[in-house]
């Protein structure tokens, strides 16, 4: 159920099956042939509505119409922004007179309920104990968005407090708040996390795009598993302020979307520095900002990828052996459009990287226990008076509507045991999983090789980039086979079967985002691997169902 519905909008009867939305083109209007919203970009939004083809407006309410379709079963929105319809026919108004915003003028996009807006909207992160709450202004992302001309048209739901209350495996696209966000491709499908909600709905075209957030594999996980493009920046390449945190050193915010360039659109609106977000003056002077002109074929030609072995193998098992396949093949298409692919690019301490795992988490919460604390000063109304992780943890296991014990605070706990992110003990540790991430791992592995990229499945990508703050993007690349076993994990989530969807991740230095985008958007035109994976819940509604005439 969605807790802020926008005024009824009918369904209409068009059924749409994915195979035809393949083509595109799914209804007449007025003799004008109307995209289909499953596969429509923002370029050919932006036609339509400089056409007078349809309206923002029209849109929002077929956009409306398909998340009331389908959200009842995959939990992927929370709320809609009740001032949407107003929003859009304002922005329609404004592209009648001449006036355009920029380049995402009257393009509806969903946030992840982490990213705050200062409207009549909730800020969350999946927990009732900030529901009601209220923040002094847009978060910088919203009011980019909003500057761009976007319609912000409601929030995602998510794993709860992005995935860092409790252990992973019991907690992949659910919270307290939204519920249990499901995959659309296998029943009981688990989305990965934590940016679920956003993944699904870029998936099923209940946006035109979305935005995520990412601290360890937040949104190359879910895009992966949901058949979209994910575009994880370099850490300080887009202001966090006022985004609920976990770790400063690690926290980016990036888009969700069916194609590369929508991505590249989404990108360039959000990026750059920002007064309130000291990170982002790190950002060199040099630094190539145009991601959608990175967006050009033959962008692989020339380049050197690595590809690192013993990482892989690391991450390999019976629920991962079709994605390495696939892989193995897509390198062909890489050498086939130009690229060079450097075979023995091991990360050296990849080994030690993974069994010292819990030092990263440590780090995480040593941040946490301070982010936190200092979003929830910033609230102008706080409705519970809660102001330390302490309170927040008693509020929420003393909450009947969180779910505890079942749904357990042992990652709060853990940073409550530990450091914060001012102590010795936390720059010794830090100094350490550096390590990891630089000379043991892909930055050192980068350099020594002279590589543009590492080219991993996504799957087994995020995590080698997450403490290095460096950027993935990961491109659809196909779905599991009729051979694939299903595989459930401890919660019952379904996380191998056949049809559900992975990518292939590039991986590169921070700071070279717009290069990995041109890489990414070469293969995705090569191999269109989109179309390989078929959802098995899509919304009927189209345009021309909510258009009068």
């Amino acid at each position: 159920m969605l807790h802020h519905l926008l005024w009824a909008v009918l369904a209409g009867n068009a059924v749409l099956t994915a195979a035809a939305a393949a083509t595109g083109l799914v209804a007449t209007c007025g003799g004008t042939s109307l995209p289909s919203l499953y596969d429509i970009d923002i370029e050919t939004v932006l036609n339509g509505l400089n056409n007078g083809d349809f309206t923002s407006v029209d849109l929002t309410k077929a956009y409306v119409a398909r998340i009331t379709e389908v959200n009842d079963q995959l939990r992927a929105v929370t709320e809609i922004n009740p001032d949407a319809l107003a929003i859009a026919s304002h922005l329609d108004r404004e592209r009648a007179s001449g006036h355009v915003r920029g380049p995402l003028h009257g393009v509806p996009i969903l946030l992840k309920d982490t990213i705050a807006t200062n409207d009549k909207m909730n800020n969350t992160a999946g927990s009732y104990a900030l529901l009601g709450a209220k923040v002094p202004s847009d978060s910088t992302v919203a009011r980019k968005l909003r500057d761009a001309g976007a319609i912000i048209l409601g929030k995602t739901n998510l794993s709860e407090w992005g995935n860092f209350r409790m252990t992973l495996s019991t907690s992949n696209g659910w919270s307290a708040y939204g519920g249990q966000t499901l995959g659309p491709f296998y029943p009981h499908q688990d989305p990965s996390g934590s940016s679920s909600g956003s993944a699904v709905a870029a998936a099923l075209g209940l946006a035109t795009a979305c935005i995520g957030g990412e601290t360890s594999g937040s949104i190359i996980d879910p895009a992966s598993n949901n058949n979209v493009v994910g575009v994880k920046p370099t850490v300080g390449m887009v202001s966090r302020h006022l985004v609920i945190p976990i770790s400063e050193h690690m926290d980016t915010i990036g888009p969700l979307a069916t194609t590369v360039k929508d991505a590249a659109y989404i990108l360039q609106s959000i990026a750059g520095p920002d007064a309130h977000d000291n990170y982002t003056s790190a950002i060199p002077a040099d630094a190539d900002l145009d991601f959608v002109g990175a967006c050009q074929a033959g962008a692989l030609r020339g380049k050197r990828v690595g590809v690192p072995r013993n990482a892989i193998a690391l991450k390999s098992d019976n629920s991962t052996w079709s994605m390495v396949a696939a892989f193995n093949a897509s390198l062909n298409v890489l050498r086939s459009a130009g690229a060079t692919v450097v075979e023995d690019t091991d990360f050296p301490l990849a080994r030690e990287h993974m069994d010292n795992n819990p030092l990263s988490a440590q780090i995480m919460g040593a941040d946490f226990v301070v982010g936190i604390e200092r979003y929830l000063a910033q609230l102008t109304h706080n409705p519970h008076n809660i102001t330390t992780l302490e309170q927040l943890r008693r509020w929420t296991r003393d909450s009947p509507r969180e779910g505890y014990p079942e749904r357990a605070t042992d990652l709060w706990d853990m940073a409550l045991e530990g450091w914060n992110n001012t102590e010795n003990g936390f720059w010794q540790a830090y100094q350490r999983v550096l390590r990891y991430a630089d000379e043991g791992g892909l930055l050192g592995t980068i350099r020594r090789h002279d590589l543009d990229a590492v080219v991993m499945p996504s799957h087994m990508a995020w995590a080698w980039a997450a403490m290095a703050g460096a950027p993935v993007v990961s491109v659809p690349l196909g779905a599991m086979p009729a051979g694939q076993a299903v595989v459930a994990g401890a919660d019952g989530l379904i996380t191998a079967a056949p049809n559900i969807p992975f990518g292939f991740g590039f991986l590169g230095a921070k700071f070279t985002d717009a290069k990995l985008l041109g890489m990414a958007f070469d293969l995705e035109q090569r191999t269109l691997a989109r179309w390989k994976a078929n959802p098995i819940v899509l919304p009927q509604t189209e345009l021309d169902d909510v258009m009068e005439g």
